[in-house]
Protein backbone atom coordinates (compact mmCIF):
# COMPACT_ATOMS: atom_id res chain seq x y z
CA UNK A 1 0.00 0.00 0.00
CA UNK A 2 1.48 3.26 -0.74
CA UNK A 3 2.28 6.32 1.06
CA UNK A 4 -0.24 8.81 0.51
CA UNK A 5 -3.33 5.85 -0.07
CA UNK A 6 -2.27 4.79 3.39
CA UNK A 7 -2.45 8.82 4.86
CA UNK A 8 -5.88 9.20 3.20
CA UNK A 9 -7.52 6.01 3.21
CA UNK A 10 -9.48 3.65 6.11
CA UNK A 11 -8.41 -0.28 6.12
CA UNK A 12 -11.38 -2.17 4.80
CA UNK A 13 -11.43 -3.79 7.75
CA UNK A 14 -12.71 -0.99 9.20
CA UNK A 15 -15.86 -1.16 7.71
CA UNK A 16 -16.80 -5.17 8.29
CA UNK A 17 -16.28 -3.81 12.05
CA UNK A 18 -18.52 -0.96 11.20
CA UNK A 19 -21.33 -3.44 10.06
CA UNK A 20 -20.92 -5.90 12.55
CA UNK A 21 -21.47 -3.51 15.20
CA UNK A 22 -24.34 -1.85 13.24
CA UNK A 23 -26.57 -4.91 13.57
CA UNK A 24 -25.30 -5.19 17.09
CA UNK A 25 -26.16 -2.11 18.07
CA UNK A 26 -29.93 -2.51 16.01
CA UNK A 27 -30.06 -5.29 18.07
CA UNK A 28 -29.05 -3.68 21.53
CA UNK A 29 -30.83 -0.11 21.27
CA UNK A 30 -33.94 -1.74 19.44
CA UNK A 31 -34.65 -4.00 22.98
CA UNK A 32 -33.70 -1.28 24.83
CA UNK A 33 -36.16 1.50 23.55
CA UNK A 34 -39.20 -1.23 24.79
CA UNK A 35 -37.25 -2.89 27.65
CA UNK A 36 -38.72 -0.63 30.73
CA UNK A 37 -42.48 -0.32 28.62
CA UNK A 38 -42.58 -4.24 28.46
CA UNK A 39 -41.71 -4.11 32.11
CA UNK A 40 -44.43 -1.73 33.34
CA UNK A 41 -47.34 -2.85 30.97
CA UNK A 42 -46.96 -6.08 30.18
CA UNK A 43 -44.88 -7.71 33.72
CA UNK A 44 -46.67 -4.91 35.35
CA UNK A 45 -43.36 -3.52 37.58
CA UNK A 46 -43.76 -0.98 39.41
CA UNK A 47 -41.71 2.44 37.00
CA UNK A 48 -39.49 2.94 40.19
CA UNK A 49 -38.30 -0.55 40.06
CA UNK A 50 -38.38 -0.53 36.16
CA UNK A 51 -35.60 2.42 36.04
CA UNK A 52 -33.86 0.36 38.62
CA UNK A 53 -33.54 -2.65 36.72
CA UNK A 54 -32.67 -0.69 33.39
CA UNK A 55 -29.94 0.79 35.29
CA UNK A 56 -29.05 -2.14 36.52
CA UNK A 57 -29.02 -3.99 33.25
CA UNK A 58 -27.52 -1.84 31.28
CA UNK A 59 -24.61 -1.48 33.87
CA UNK A 60 -24.11 -5.21 33.97
CA UNK A 61 -23.78 -4.59 30.19
CA UNK A 62 -20.77 -2.57 30.59
CA UNK A 63 -19.25 -4.60 33.35
CA UNK A 64 -18.98 -7.92 31.65
CA UNK A 65 -16.46 -6.31 28.68
CA UNK A 66 -13.83 -6.81 31.76
CA UNK A 67 -13.89 -10.22 31.84
CA UNK A 68 -14.64 -10.60 27.73
CA UNK A 69 -11.61 -8.94 27.55
CA UNK A 70 -9.88 -10.82 29.91
CA UNK A 71 -10.61 -13.51 28.33
CA UNK A 72 -9.83 -12.70 24.91
CA UNK A 73 -6.57 -11.41 25.93
CA UNK A 74 -5.41 -14.80 28.09
CA UNK A 75 -7.73 -17.62 25.98
CA UNK A 76 -10.11 -16.78 22.88
CA UNK A 77 -8.81 -14.16 20.74
CA UNK A 78 -11.07 -10.92 19.93
CA UNK A 79 -12.61 -12.32 16.87
CA UNK A 80 -13.93 -16.14 18.73
CA UNK A 81 -15.59 -13.73 21.56
CA UNK A 82 -17.20 -11.64 18.93
CA UNK A 83 -18.47 -14.63 17.62
CA UNK A 84 -19.67 -16.08 21.11
CA UNK A 85 -20.90 -12.77 22.23
CA UNK A 86 -23.16 -12.27 19.35
CA UNK A 87 -24.48 -15.22 19.51
CA UNK A 88 -25.28 -15.10 22.89
CA UNK A 89 -27.27 -12.28 23.09
CA UNK A 90 -29.34 -13.33 19.58
CA UNK A 91 -30.61 -16.17 22.19
CA UNK A 92 -31.33 -13.69 24.93
CA UNK A 93 -33.38 -11.57 22.69
CA UNK A 94 -35.51 -14.60 21.13
CA UNK A 95 -36.00 -15.30 24.88
CA UNK A 96 -37.14 -11.75 25.69
CA UNK A 97 -39.59 -12.88 22.65
CA UNK A 98 -40.81 -15.85 24.22
CA UNK A 99 -41.53 -14.01 27.82
CA UNK A 100 -43.51 -10.95 25.68
CA UNK A 101 -45.53 -14.25 23.86
CA UNK A 102 -46.52 -15.72 27.35
CA UNK A 103 -47.24 -13.68 30.02
CA UNK A 104 -51.24 -13.22 29.47
CA UNK A 105 -50.60 -17.39 30.52
CA UNK A 106 -47.95 -17.12 33.46
CA UNK A 107 -46.75 -14.09 34.49
CA UNK A 108 -44.53 -15.73 36.89
CA UNK A 109 -42.60 -18.12 34.32
CA UNK A 110 -42.60 -14.68 31.65
CA UNK A 111 -40.74 -12.80 34.35
CA UNK A 112 -38.10 -15.71 34.90
CA UNK A 113 -37.66 -15.81 30.79
CA UNK A 114 -36.82 -11.38 30.90
CA UNK A 115 -34.20 -12.12 33.95
CA UNK A 116 -32.77 -15.38 32.00
CA UNK A 117 -32.89 -13.48 28.56
CA UNK A 118 -31.21 -10.12 30.48
CA UNK A 119 -28.63 -12.56 31.99
CA UNK A 120 -27.55 -13.76 28.57
CA UNK A 121 -27.74 -10.64 27.09
CA UNK A 122 -25.44 -8.78 29.67
CA UNK A 123 -22.85 -12.44 28.96
CA UNK A 124 -23.38 -11.75 25.39
CA UNK A 125 -22.49 -7.80 25.86
CA UNK A 126 -19.40 -8.76 27.61
CA UNK A 127 -17.69 -10.94 25.12
CA UNK A 128 -18.93 -8.46 22.24
CA UNK A 129 -17.87 -5.00 23.31
CA UNK A 130 -14.63 -4.68 24.14
CA UNK A 131 -13.24 -7.12 21.52
CA UNK A 132 -14.85 -4.81 18.71
CA UNK A 133 -13.37 -1.62 20.22
CA UNK A 134 -10.01 -2.71 20.39
CA UNK A 135 -9.68 -4.21 17.17
CA UNK A 136 -10.39 -1.44 15.77
CA UNK A 137 -7.03 -0.24 16.96
CA UNK A 138 -5.40 -2.78 15.73
CA UNK A 139 -6.20 -2.18 12.28
CA UNK A 140 -3.60 1.26 11.88
CA UNK A 141 0.18 0.65 12.13
CA UNK A 142 2.09 2.88 14.76
CA UNK A 143 2.75 5.94 12.12
CA UNK A 144 -1.15 6.41 11.27
CA UNK A 145 -2.65 6.19 15.08
CA UNK A 146 -3.30 9.85 15.06
CA UNK A 147 -5.81 8.61 12.02
CA UNK A 148 -7.98 6.86 15.40
CA UNK A 149 -10.53 9.90 16.44
CA UNK A 150 -11.55 10.07 12.84
CA UNK A 151 -11.92 6.01 12.65
CA UNK A 152 -13.67 6.00 15.92
CA UNK A 153 -16.03 8.42 15.13
CA UNK A 154 -16.85 6.72 11.58
CA UNK A 155 -17.16 3.17 13.61
CA UNK A 156 -19.62 5.68 16.07
CA UNK A 157 -21.47 5.94 13.16
CA UNK A 158 -21.96 2.37 12.39
CA UNK A 159 -23.28 2.17 15.95
CA UNK A 160 -25.81 5.06 15.66
CA UNK A 161 -26.88 4.00 12.01
CA UNK A 162 -28.02 0.25 14.17
CA UNK A 163 -29.39 2.21 16.78
CA UNK A 164 -31.20 4.32 14.73
CA UNK A 165 -32.83 1.37 12.81
CA UNK A 166 -33.51 -0.28 16.19
CA UNK A 167 -35.23 2.50 17.46
CA UNK A 168 -37.03 2.85 14.11
CA UNK A 169 -37.74 -0.76 13.40
CA UNK A 170 -38.69 -1.86 16.85
CA UNK A 171 -40.80 0.68 18.37
CA UNK A 172 -42.62 0.42 14.98
CA UNK A 173 -43.78 -3.72 14.88
CA UNK A 174 -43.72 -3.77 19.17
CA UNK A 175 -45.58 -0.41 20.79
CA UNK A 176 -48.07 -0.02 18.89
CA UNK A 177 -51.92 0.63 19.42
CA UNK A 178 -55.65 -1.09 18.91
CA UNK A 179 -58.24 0.06 16.75
CA UNK A 180 -59.36 1.72 20.44
CA UNK A 181 -56.40 4.06 20.69
CA UNK A 182 -55.20 1.52 23.47
CA UNK A 183 -51.75 0.15 23.58
CA UNK A 184 -51.23 -2.98 22.60
CA UNK A 185 -49.43 -4.76 25.57
CA UNK A 186 -49.06 -8.07 23.26
CA UNK A 187 -47.40 -6.61 20.59
CA UNK A 188 -43.61 -6.03 22.52
CA UNK A 189 -42.85 -9.39 21.53
CA UNK A 190 -42.18 -8.39 17.33
CA UNK A 191 -39.67 -6.13 18.50
CA UNK A 192 -37.74 -8.47 20.33
CA UNK A 193 -37.88 -10.86 17.79
CA UNK A 194 -36.70 -7.99 15.28
CA UNK A 195 -33.90 -7.32 17.59
CA UNK A 196 -32.44 -11.38 17.67
CA UNK A 197 -32.88 -11.59 13.90
CA UNK A 198 -30.46 -8.42 13.66
CA UNK A 199 -27.88 -9.70 15.65
CA UNK A 200 -27.53 -13.18 13.81
CA UNK A 201 -27.54 -11.27 10.30
CA UNK A 202 -24.26 -9.05 12.42
CA UNK A 203 -22.66 -12.10 13.59
CA UNK A 204 -22.87 -13.88 10.45
CA UNK A 205 -21.46 -10.54 8.16
CA UNK A 206 -18.39 -11.02 10.71
CA UNK A 207 -17.45 -14.87 10.68
CA UNK A 208 -17.91 -15.04 6.93
CA UNK A 209 -15.71 -11.72 6.06
CA UNK A 210 -13.32 -11.58 8.97
CA UNK A 211 -10.29 -13.71 6.95
CA UNK A 212 -10.08 -11.43 4.08
CA UNK A 213 -10.30 -7.66 5.66
CA UNK A 214 -9.87 -8.01 9.15
CA UNK A 215 -6.23 -8.01 8.94
CA UNK A 216 -3.19 -5.83 9.67
CA UNK A 217 -1.44 -3.62 7.11
CA UNK A 218 0.88 -6.51 6.68
CA UNK A 219 -1.72 -8.79 5.91
CA UNK A 220 -1.71 -10.73 9.64
CA UNK A 221 -5.27 -11.55 11.20
CA UNK A 222 -5.97 -9.34 13.54
CA UNK A 223 -7.64 -10.91 16.78
CA UNK A 224 -6.96 -14.01 16.36
CA UNK A 225 -5.60 -16.38 19.58
CA UNK A 226 -3.10 -14.89 22.01
CA UNK A 227 -0.74 -17.43 21.73
CA UNK A 228 0.08 -16.37 17.55
CA UNK A 229 0.70 -12.86 18.86
CA UNK A 230 4.16 -11.73 17.63
CA UNK A 231 6.65 -8.89 19.04
CA UNK A 232 5.07 -6.59 15.98
CA UNK A 233 2.18 -6.13 17.75
CA UNK A 234 3.31 -4.19 20.56
CA UNK A 235 5.21 -0.99 20.90
CA UNK A 236 9.14 -1.13 21.09
CA UNK A 237 10.75 -2.32 24.40
CA UNK A 238 6.88 -2.59 25.71
CA UNK A 239 6.18 -5.63 28.05
CA UNK A 240 3.72 -8.21 26.08
CA UNK A 241 2.16 -9.97 28.91
CA UNK A 242 0.27 -7.93 31.89
CA UNK A 243 2.07 -9.37 35.19
CA UNK A 244 -0.29 -8.74 38.47
CA UNK A 245 1.82 -9.82 41.53
CA UNK A 246 -0.36 -12.20 44.01
CA UNK A 247 0.07 -9.46 46.71
CA UNK A 248 -1.49 -6.54 44.79
CA UNK A 249 -4.25 -9.43 43.48
CA UNK A 250 -4.88 -10.19 47.40
CA UNK A 251 -4.67 -6.20 48.20
CA UNK A 252 -7.42 -5.27 45.53
CA UNK A 253 -9.46 -8.25 46.36
CA UNK A 254 -9.59 -7.09 49.76
CA UNK A 255 -10.31 -3.55 48.56
CA UNK A 256 -12.86 -4.96 46.33
CA UNK A 257 -14.99 -6.26 49.79
CA UNK A 258 -14.30 -3.49 51.82
CA UNK A 259 -15.59 -0.96 48.92
CA UNK A 260 -18.75 -3.30 48.06
CA UNK A 261 -20.32 -2.90 51.66
CA UNK A 262 -19.08 0.69 52.22
CA UNK A 263 -21.20 1.47 48.84
CA UNK A 264 -24.26 -0.91 49.87
CA UNK A 265 -24.13 0.86 53.06
CA UNK A 266 -24.27 4.13 51.17
CA UNK A 267 -27.06 3.28 49.04
CA UNK A 268 -29.77 1.01 50.93
CA UNK A 269 -28.82 2.02 54.54
CA UNK A 270 -27.53 -1.17 55.16
CA UNK A 271 -24.48 -4.07 55.67
CA UNK A 272 -26.84 -7.40 56.00
CA UNK A 273 -29.68 -8.25 53.02
CA UNK A 274 -32.77 -8.36 54.63
CA UNK A 275 -34.73 -6.80 51.76
CA UNK A 276 -35.64 -8.84 49.24
CA UNK A 277 -37.26 -6.28 46.91
CA UNK A 278 -36.41 -6.71 43.44
CA UNK A 279 -35.20 -2.44 43.42
CA UNK A 280 -33.67 -3.19 46.67
CA UNK A 281 -31.75 -5.70 45.62
CA UNK A 282 -30.69 -4.63 42.37
CA UNK A 283 -29.55 -0.91 43.85
CA UNK A 284 -27.86 -3.08 47.11
CA UNK A 285 -25.83 -5.57 45.35
CA UNK A 286 -25.24 -4.76 41.74
CA UNK A 287 -24.92 -1.18 42.22
CA UNK A 288 -21.96 -1.70 44.52
CA UNK A 289 -20.16 -4.48 42.89
CA UNK A 290 -20.06 -2.41 39.89
CA UNK A 291 -18.43 1.22 41.85
CA UNK A 292 -16.11 -1.47 43.60
CA UNK A 293 -15.23 -3.46 40.89
CA UNK A 294 -14.30 -0.20 39.01
CA UNK A 295 -11.66 0.99 41.82
CA UNK A 296 -10.07 -1.97 42.63
CA UNK A 297 -9.58 -2.97 39.14
CA UNK A 298 -7.70 0.58 38.64
CA UNK A 299 -5.67 0.12 41.66
CA UNK A 300 -4.63 -3.43 40.22
CA UNK A 301 -3.64 -2.07 36.67
CA UNK A 302 -1.78 0.71 37.78
CA UNK A 303 -0.03 -1.47 40.54
CA UNK A 304 1.40 -3.19 36.83
CA UNK A 305 2.36 -0.17 35.62
CA UNK A 306 6.12 -0.09 34.55
CA UNK A 307 7.37 3.54 34.74
CA UNK A 308 6.41 7.28 35.11
CA UNK A 309 5.08 7.82 31.69
CA UNK A 310 2.55 4.57 31.83
CA UNK A 311 1.22 5.46 35.44
CA UNK A 312 0.56 9.39 34.48
CA UNK A 313 -1.67 7.83 30.95
CA UNK A 314 -2.98 5.19 32.87
CA UNK A 315 -4.03 8.07 35.54
CA UNK A 316 -5.43 10.35 32.35
CA UNK A 317 -7.90 7.02 31.49
CA UNK A 318 -8.76 6.93 34.81
CA UNK A 319 -9.65 10.72 35.82
CA UNK A 320 -11.54 10.96 32.35
CA UNK A 321 -13.62 7.79 33.35
CA UNK A 322 -14.95 9.37 36.49
CA UNK A 323 -15.92 12.73 34.87
CA UNK A 324 -17.45 10.14 32.17
CA UNK A 325 -19.86 8.74 34.92
CA UNK A 326 -22.09 12.07 35.07
CA UNK A 327 -22.31 12.16 31.31
CA UNK A 328 -23.78 9.08 31.00
CA UNK A 329 -26.09 9.27 34.37
CA UNK A 330 -27.62 11.96 32.31
CA UNK A 331 -27.75 10.97 28.84
CA UNK A 332 -29.59 7.11 29.80
CA UNK A 333 -32.43 8.90 30.93
CA UNK A 334 -33.66 8.35 27.62
CA UNK A 335 -34.52 5.01 27.94
CA UNK A 336 -35.99 5.22 31.53
CA UNK A 337 -37.48 8.71 32.59
CA UNK A 338 -37.10 10.53 29.40
CA UNK A 339 -39.47 7.79 27.95
CA UNK A 340 -42.36 7.62 30.79
CA UNK A 341 -42.30 11.23 29.95
CA UNK A 342 -42.36 10.63 26.50
CA UNK A 343 -45.06 8.32 27.33
CA UNK A 344 -47.05 10.00 30.12
CA UNK A 345 -47.23 14.07 30.11
CA UNK A 346 -45.71 14.65 26.07
CA UNK A 347 -47.84 15.68 23.00
CA UNK A 348 -46.23 13.59 20.25
CA UNK A 349 -47.77 14.12 17.44
CA UNK A 350 -45.27 15.33 14.38
CA UNK A 351 -47.82 16.47 11.20
CA UNK A 352 -50.94 14.80 12.95
CA UNK A 353 -49.34 11.32 13.33
CA UNK A 354 -48.17 9.88 16.91
CA UNK A 355 -45.17 8.77 17.81
CA UNK A 356 -44.93 6.18 20.08
CA UNK A 357 -43.13 6.97 23.11
CA UNK A 358 -40.43 4.40 22.81
CA UNK A 359 -39.73 5.85 19.28
CA UNK A 360 -38.59 9.12 20.56
CA UNK A 361 -35.07 8.09 21.62
CA UNK A 362 -34.64 7.54 17.60
CA UNK A 363 -33.92 11.08 17.18
CA UNK A 364 -30.60 10.59 19.02
CA UNK A 365 -28.86 7.60 16.53
CA UNK A 366 -30.59 10.50 13.68
CA UNK A 367 -28.52 12.98 14.95
CA UNK A 368 -25.61 11.18 15.38
CA UNK A 369 -25.96 9.85 11.93
CA UNK A 370 -26.29 13.33 10.62
CA UNK A 371 -23.28 14.88 12.53
CA UNK A 372 -20.75 12.09 12.95
CA UNK A 373 -18.76 13.25 9.61
CA UNK A 374 -19.52 17.09 10.05
CA UNK A 375 -18.04 16.43 13.70
CA UNK A 376 -14.85 14.46 12.52
CA UNK A 377 -13.99 16.77 9.98
CA UNK A 378 -14.40 19.31 12.42
CA UNK A 379 -11.56 17.78 14.63
CA UNK A 380 -9.40 16.94 11.36
CA UNK A 381 -9.54 20.95 10.45
CA UNK A 382 -8.95 22.29 13.92
CA UNK A 383 -5.76 19.89 13.84
CA UNK A 384 -4.65 20.93 10.45
CA UNK A 385 -4.39 24.70 12.20
CA UNK A 386 -2.82 23.60 15.55
CA UNK A 387 -6.59 24.54 17.06
CA UNK A 388 -7.58 20.93 18.06
CA UNK A 389 -8.99 20.88 22.48
CA UNK A 390 -7.13 18.46 24.21
CA UNK A 391 -9.05 15.42 24.60
CA UNK A 392 -10.41 15.68 27.85
CA UNK A 393 -11.81 19.56 26.70
CA UNK A 394 -13.75 18.14 24.39
CA UNK A 395 -15.11 15.63 26.92
CA UNK A 396 -15.86 18.89 29.53
CA UNK A 397 -17.62 20.37 26.42
CA UNK A 398 -19.53 17.25 26.16
CA UNK A 399 -20.74 17.66 29.82
CA UNK A 400 -21.51 21.10 29.77
CA UNK A 401 -24.22 20.78 26.50
CA UNK A 402 -25.89 17.84 28.06
CA UNK A 403 -26.43 19.94 31.87
CA UNK A 404 -27.60 22.43 28.84
CA UNK A 405 -30.14 20.46 27.19
CA UNK A 406 -31.60 19.40 30.77
CA UNK A 407 -31.85 23.40 31.69
CA UNK A 408 -33.92 24.30 28.27
CA UNK A 409 -36.27 21.02 29.10
CA UNK A 410 -36.64 22.13 32.83
CA UNK A 411 -37.82 25.64 32.27
CA UNK A 412 -39.63 24.10 29.48
CA UNK A 413 -41.45 21.79 31.86
CA UNK A 414 -41.79 24.66 35.11
CA UNK A 415 -45.46 25.68 34.42
CA UNK A 416 -47.19 22.42 32.61
CA UNK A 417 -48.73 21.52 35.88
CA UNK A 418 -50.02 18.17 36.44
CA UNK A 419 -52.33 17.63 33.48
CA UNK A 420 -50.14 19.92 31.01
CA UNK A 421 -48.28 18.44 27.64
CA UNK A 422 -44.92 18.73 26.72
CA UNK A 423 -44.29 19.80 23.24
CA UNK A 424 -41.96 16.99 21.32
CA UNK A 425 -39.75 20.01 19.64
CA UNK A 426 -38.20 20.19 23.19
CA UNK A 427 -37.17 16.35 23.62
CA UNK A 428 -36.17 16.78 20.33
CA UNK A 429 -34.16 19.52 20.77
CA UNK A 430 -32.61 17.85 24.17
CA UNK A 431 -31.68 14.92 21.68
CA UNK A 432 -29.89 17.19 19.83
CA UNK A 433 -28.01 18.77 22.22
CA UNK A 434 -26.70 15.63 23.72
CA UNK A 435 -26.31 14.08 20.67
CA UNK A 436 -23.31 16.90 19.83
CA UNK A 437 -22.45 16.87 23.29
CA UNK A 438 -21.84 12.87 22.82
CA UNK A 439 -19.76 12.93 19.66
CA UNK A 440 -17.64 15.45 22.14
CA UNK A 441 -17.43 12.88 24.75
CA UNK A 442 -17.72 9.37 23.72
CA UNK A 443 -15.95 8.35 20.40
CA UNK A 444 -13.07 10.61 21.85
CA UNK A 445 -13.36 8.80 24.80
CA UNK A 446 -12.89 4.98 23.04
CA UNK A 447 -9.87 6.81 20.78
CA UNK A 448 -7.94 8.01 24.63
CA UNK A 449 -8.09 4.37 25.61
CA UNK A 450 -6.82 3.49 22.48
CA UNK A 451 -3.98 5.82 22.59
CA UNK A 452 -2.83 5.97 26.13
CA UNK A 453 -3.51 2.24 26.96
CA UNK A 454 0.10 0.29 26.99
CA UNK A 455 -0.38 -2.91 24.86
CA UNK A 456 -0.65 -5.41 27.22
CA UNK A 457 -3.59 -4.43 29.18
CA UNK A 458 -5.67 -2.39 26.75
CA UNK A 459 -8.57 -4.52 26.94
CA UNK A 460 -8.70 -4.22 30.50
CA UNK A 461 -8.26 -0.63 30.56
CA UNK A 462 -10.88 -0.37 27.82
CA UNK A 463 -12.88 -2.61 30.84
CA UNK A 464 -12.19 0.18 33.50
CA UNK A 465 -13.46 3.19 30.46
CA UNK A 466 -16.88 0.51 30.27
CA UNK A 467 -16.79 0.41 33.78
CA UNK A 468 -16.93 4.12 34.57
CA UNK A 469 -19.85 3.73 32.22
CA UNK A 470 -21.46 0.79 33.90
CA UNK A 471 -21.24 3.03 36.83
CA UNK A 472 -22.87 6.26 35.14
CA UNK A 473 -25.67 3.90 33.87
CA UNK A 474 -25.95 2.40 37.34
CA UNK A 475 -26.12 5.84 38.69
CA UNK A 476 -28.72 6.87 35.85
CA UNK A 477 -31.55 3.78 37.52
CA UNK A 478 -30.85 5.46 40.76
CA UNK A 479 -31.81 8.70 39.12
CA UNK A 480 -34.65 7.87 36.99
CA UNK A 481 -36.14 5.90 39.65
CA UNK A 482 -36.43 9.74 42.15
CA UNK A 483 -38.64 10.99 38.96
CA UNK A 484 -42.04 12.93 40.28
CA UNK A 485 -45.31 11.50 39.89
CA UNK A 486 -46.11 12.67 36.04
CA UNK A 487 -49.55 13.61 34.76
CA UNK A 488 -51.02 10.17 34.03
CA UNK A 489 -50.53 9.60 38.09
CA UNK A 490 -52.84 12.69 38.80
CA UNK A 491 -55.32 11.29 36.30
CA UNK A 492 -55.01 7.57 37.92
CA UNK A 493 -55.73 9.04 41.24
CA UNK A 494 -58.84 11.38 40.24
CA UNK A 495 -60.35 8.28 39.01
CA UNK A 496 -59.92 6.56 42.57
CA UNK A 497 -61.70 9.70 44.05
CA UNK A 498 -58.52 10.70 45.44
CA UNK A 499 -56.02 13.88 44.95
CA UNK A 500 -52.91 13.14 44.19
CA UNK A 501 -51.61 16.79 45.10
CA UNK A 502 -52.87 16.32 48.76
CA UNK A 503 -51.45 13.25 49.36
CA UNK A 504 -48.09 14.03 48.37
CA UNK A 505 -48.35 16.97 50.54
CA UNK A 506 -49.75 15.17 53.83
CA UNK A 507 -53.12 17.09 53.23
CA UNK A 508 -54.97 14.20 53.59
CA UNK A 509 -54.47 10.68 54.52
CA UNK A 510 -55.80 7.43 52.79
CA UNK A 511 -57.89 5.00 53.64
CA UNK A 512 -57.36 1.17 54.03
CA UNK A 513 -59.46 0.84 50.79
CA UNK A 514 -57.27 3.45 48.95
CA UNK A 515 -53.82 2.51 49.92
CA UNK A 516 -54.28 -1.07 48.24
CA UNK A 517 -56.06 1.19 45.43
CA UNK A 518 -52.98 3.28 44.92
CA UNK A 519 -50.42 0.50 45.56
CA UNK A 520 -52.34 -2.02 42.41
CA UNK A 521 -52.44 1.78 40.43
CA UNK A 522 -48.91 1.91 41.37
CA UNK A 523 -49.29 5.54 42.32
CA UNK A 524 -46.89 6.98 44.85
CA UNK A 525 -47.76 8.40 47.89
CA UNK A 526 -44.48 10.73 48.67
CA UNK A 527 -42.50 12.72 47.08
CA UNK A 528 -39.41 11.35 46.05
CA UNK A 529 -35.64 12.72 47.29
CA UNK A 530 -32.18 13.08 46.24
CA UNK A 531 -29.03 13.10 48.39
CA UNK A 532 -31.16 15.27 51.02
CA UNK A 533 -33.16 17.17 48.48
CA UNK A 534 -37.24 16.46 47.99
CA UNK A 535 -38.01 16.73 44.38
CA UNK A 536 -41.57 17.93 44.00
CA UNK A 537 -42.05 18.23 40.28
CA UNK A 538 -40.27 17.67 36.75
CA UNK A 539 -38.35 21.10 36.76
CA UNK A 540 -36.61 20.10 39.99
CA UNK A 541 -36.01 16.84 38.75
CA UNK A 542 -34.48 17.89 35.16
CA UNK A 543 -32.34 20.78 37.25
CA UNK A 544 -30.41 17.17 39.40
CA UNK A 545 -28.65 16.73 35.61
CA UNK A 546 -28.16 20.29 34.95
CA UNK A 547 -26.49 20.33 38.47
CA UNK A 548 -23.96 17.05 38.08
CA UNK A 549 -23.25 17.65 34.53
CA UNK A 550 -22.49 21.50 35.02
CA UNK A 551 -20.01 21.21 37.88
CA UNK A 552 -18.23 18.00 36.17
CA UNK A 553 -17.82 20.36 33.34
CA UNK A 554 -16.04 23.12 34.95
CA UNK A 555 -14.36 20.86 37.02
CA UNK A 556 -12.74 19.05 34.17
CA UNK A 557 -11.96 22.11 31.95
CA UNK A 558 -9.83 23.32 34.83
CA UNK A 559 -7.86 19.79 34.84
CA UNK A 560 -7.50 19.97 30.96
CA UNK A 561 -4.41 21.20 31.00
CA UNK A 562 -2.78 19.37 33.76
CA UNK A 563 -4.13 16.27 32.19
CA UNK A 564 -2.50 17.19 28.64
CA UNK A 565 0.91 17.26 30.76
CA UNK A 566 0.29 13.65 31.78
CA UNK A 567 -0.84 12.57 28.57
CA UNK A 568 2.95 12.81 27.59
CA UNK A 569 3.28 13.81 24.32
CA UNK A 570 -0.09 11.96 23.08
CA UNK A 571 -2.13 13.78 21.14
Amino acid sequence: MDTVQSNSKHPKGLWVLFGTEMWERFNFYGMRALLTLFMVNSLLIREADASIIYGGFLALCYLTPLLGGFIADKYLGNRNCIILGGSLMAIGQFLLFLSASTFSDSLGSAKGLMWLALFIIIFGNGFFKPNISSMVGSLYPKQEKSKLDSAFTIFYMGINIGAFLGQFICPYVGDVKDAAGVRDIFAFKWGFLAASIAMIIGTVTFFILKNRYVVTPEGRPIGGLPKHNTSDDFEEGESQTAKFSGRFIGFATGLFVILFFVFRYFLVGEFGFSSVEMGQLIKGIIYPFIYAAGISLAFLIMSSAENKIEKQRIWVIYIVSFFIIFFWAAFEQAGSSLTFIADNQTDRSIFGWEMPPSMVQIFNGLFVVLLALPFSLLWDKLRAKGKEPVSPLKQAIGLALIALSYFIIAYNVKDLGNSGLLAIKWLILLYLIQTMGELCLSPIGLSLVGKLAPKRFSSLLYGVFFIANAAGYALAGTLGAIIPATGDKFAKAQEIGVNLQDVLDKKITLNAEQVKAFSAAQLPTEYTTFAGFTIHNLFEFFMVFVVLCGIAAILLALLSPVLKRMMNGVK
